[in-house]
């Protein structure tokens, strides 16, 4: 144990075991001011090593004894995860399909001595995420699977194209795959609050005519980003090596649930 270790506070102790808080001081105004600025000006953070390696090391060993209990799913989706619109065109970009595919693992379904629950509910953490993404305080889902989930992500499986509808999103990357698994984006491609659509540049992107930035993560980081209005996908996974990320899921309310229509398309039970 170094001095930093030994003068950090007591609340702090049991979460600097999984998060590298010397190079991450999750309580110091100075660093989330900078998250905040950051993410702010470019919709997204990606910081390196933010979990220890035995902590890595110990959700690998977790993801990959739990895999065979995810629920598998294919979708066609639009990019606006939405209801086709039957008055436009089925080639409109409104209503253009794209697949993703994933399997998936629940909140329910993970130890509740993991390092997950354990940073997901930690209050020092939650605090960082909130004053970072501008809320006041970030609540658990009410229901018993969406709070935390982990994805796997074999050979060909991929996310498709789309827009969140949640203003931001928190992951960790456990496990990346060989080749492929690469997170793609574009930043304010629409502006969701003015129901400005960009169909025409969501045209060009599903046409393949629009360049776009990636995401560069290894196992361990933290990513915060904004999808709501940043168009982004995950490409297809090359290789036998699958691809697992961690998603610690808050509402900005309490007693949020998801409902039972998504619970059902991505856990494939309700409770």
């Amino acid at each position: 144990m170094d001095l930093e270790e030994i003068n950090m506070p007591e609340k702090n102790l049991s979460l600097n075991a999984i998060v590298n808080l010397n190079k991450y001081p999750l309580d110091k105004s100075s660093f989330i001011n900078q998250c905040k600025s950051s993410i702010d000006a470019e919709g997204c953070i990606v910081l390196p090593d933010f979990l220890r390696k035995d902590s890595i090391r110990q959700l690998i060993k977790e993801s990959r004894q739990n895999q065979y209990k995810a629920f598998y799913c294919e979708q066609k989706h639009s990019v606006y995860i939405a209801p086709s619109d039957e008055s436009l065109p089925v080639d409109h970009p409104y209503n253009r399909q794209v697949i993703s595919s994933k399997g998936c693992i629940t909140d329910d379904q993970l130890e509740d001595n993991s390092d997950l629950k354990n940073l997901y509910r930690s209050e020092l953490f939650r605090d960082f995420i909130a004053e970072v993404v501008g809320e006041k305080y970030l609540y658990e889902y009410a229901d018993n699977l969406s709070s935390i989930n982990i994805h796997y992500a074999a050979e060909s499986q991929e996310l498709g194209w789309h827009f969140d509808n949640s203003s931001f999103a928190v992951t960790l990357l456990i496990q990346q795959s060989h080749k492929g698994g690469e997170f793609q984006y574009i930043r304010n491609f629409r502006d969701a609050d003015n129901n400005e659509m960009n169909f025409d540049g969501v045209q060009q992107l599903l046409e393949g005519n629009l360049n776009y930035e990636s995401l560069i993560m290894d196992p361990g980081a933290l990513v915060l980003f904004r999808g709501r209005n940043s168009i982004h996908r995950v490409t297809p996974v090359e290789g036998d090596l699958t691809r697992i990320l961690a998603v610690l899921a808050y509402n900005s309310e309490p007693n949020v649930a998801l409902s039972e229509t998504s619970r059902m398309t991505f856990y494939g039970r309700l409770d």
